[in-house]
């Protein structure tokens, strides 16, 4: 028979079976933290390309929008907010005065000849037209016999502005001329009409000067104060 076995060396046996399972135990924790870890770096980089993919989304986004919005500035500046070149119009003119100058003979110097001329400005433009003081000038023979300046005005956006010009001319003023005698002898009393205007048109904070020139040329009948063979030159300038 085996001797009985104590206690003690039971216990014994039992911490060395138990201690080889030790270093397995350490082994296994020590590889789940670098899982851990490994996933912890994966996360962190997903998180970066997500963020990296957002930005990128984003940077397209605003430079789209900008190019975008340039493209429709340029537009809006080659057709709706391009300055256009007013228009303008002679039309009607009417003389009163001119049948007491039927001949040199009898001519009265104390007459006044009034002459009405209706003019119209077109305003093309998608902003108003502003000019100063319009000056025009009632010329004969190549001589300016009388010249009024009218009151500064706006032509409104896409509108048409008309005024009405009104001119007195002493019968003196034409006595020394030398043509008159001949002109009064033929009935017909040939003159011209100058308007200059000089204006500005304001279009996204840029102001762009404006000058209009009108020149009309005519045939006032005597007898009957009617005008005939008109003709309108005009020049406009940007």
């Amino acid at each position: 028979m085996s001797p009985p076995q104590s206690p003690n060396s039971s216990m014994t046996e039992s911490r060395d079976q138990v201690r080889p399972l030790a270093p397995a135990s350490h082994r296994i924790y020590v590889e789940n933290e670098q899982g851990i870890n490994s996933m912890s770096v994966s996360s962190m980089e997903l998180a970066k390309k997500q963020r990296r993919r957002r930005c990128i989304k984003c940077c397209s986004c605003c430079g789209i929008t900008t190019i975008i919005i340039v493209v429709i500035i340029i537009i809006l500046a080659f057709t709706v907010f391009k300055v256009k070149k007013p228009t303008i119009r002679m039309n009607s003119i009417k003389f009163d005065g001119l049948s007491y100058l039927t001949s040199s003979s009898n001519l009265q110097t104390n007459v006044n000849i009034t002459v009405s001329a209706d003019i119209s400005i077109k305003n093309p433009n998608a902003v108003s037209f502003k000019f100063n003081r319009a000056t025009t000038s009632l010329i004969y023979d190549d001589r300016v016999i009388v010249e009024v300046l009218t009151p500064s005005a706006n032509a409104r956006a896409r509108r048409t502005f008309r005024m009405i010009v009104n001119v007195t001319v002493l019968a003196d003023k034409l006595s020394g001329i030398p043509r008159l005698a001949s002109d009064l002898m033929a009935g017909e009393l040939p003159m011209r009409m100058s308007t200059s205007i000089n204006g500005r048109v304001k279009i996204l904070r840029i102001k762009k000067s404006v000058g209009i020139q009108m020149n009309c040329s005519m045939v006032v009948v005597l007898q009957t104060q009617d005008v005939k063979d008109m003709d309108c030159k005009r020049k406009i300038s940007l």
